[in-house]
């Protein structure tokens, strides 16, 4: 994964890991969301992270 790629996931979920500290104090349902859309989008960089992985493989 390039590094600019890596510095883009690596941002978006601190901002969305602050986004979902904030909203604790506001509304938990707010703060759910933004804790799951962070969990996922760590995710999607691992699987992006996978798939340049197997085919630099290949």
């Amino acid at each position: 994964m390039s590094k600019g790629l890596s510095l883009w996931f690596a941002c978006s979920s601190i901002l969305l890991l602050g986004a979902c500290a904030i909203a604790i104090s506001y509304n938990g349902w707010i703060a759910l969301l933004l804790g799951v859309l962070a969990i996922c989008n760590i995710g999607w960089g691992f699987v992006i992270k996978a798939k340049k992985n197997r085919s630099n493989e290949s």
